[in-house]
């Protein structure tokens, strides 16, 4: 087997095996928070290109958001717009040291004229969203129950999953 096919065997196998272990929780849970975490900092170990890693990073910086907002309903901290705040806080967290270091912005490291990373969490976040938003829906068309055992954990970071192997045929 090649050694680029092991690396995303080795990351799904991983990822399969942390949402395994998911507990119940509410919102959107921090099982599906780690879990992401988890694929961001194997993909870096794993050296595999920065639009999947973005990928992960984009889903974290959702899954974040989502969670710090919900965990800010439950304290009545209630202003116009708090989710969008509280993505922008993300976004300025995690963005800007990343250019600082070079890790950003350089000029070799784009796909479609984009930083690669840049291109990889935009379509992560998008797509952690889907995920996110269609468990909802499923769960209210089924009498407000989920299909299957875990599926809020895996209807998010399934559809990362999806995108990463997507990614990996674009950009090898």
């Amino acid at each position: 087997m090649p050694m680029n096919h092991k690396k995303i065997l080795g990351t799904t196998v991983t990822l399969l095996t942390a949402g395994s272990f998911a507990l119940p929780a509410h919102a959107l849970c921090p099982v599906c928070t780690v879990a992401v975490g988890a694929g961001v900092g194997l993909s870096r170990w794993l050296g595999i290109d920065d639009t999947i890693t973005g990928l992960w990073v984009g889903g974290l910086m959702v899954s974040l958001t989502l969670w710090t907002d919900d965990w800010l309903e439950k304290k009545n901290f209630k202003i116009q717009g708090r989710a969008w705040a509280v993505l922008a806080a993300y976004l300025i967290l995690i963005i800007l040291p990343l250019y600082w270091m070079g890790i950003m912005g350089h000029p070799f490291n784009t796909l479609w004229g984009q930083d690669k990373l840049l291109v990889g969490m935009i379509a992560g976040g998008f797509s952690f969203l889907v995920g996110a938003l269609g468990y909802k829906a499923l769960k209210k068309h089924n009498q407000d129950r989920a299909y299957f055992p875990f599926q809020k954990v895996v209807m998010p970071v399934g559809m990362l999953a999806i995108l990463s192997a997507i990614f990996y045929w674009i950009t090898k």
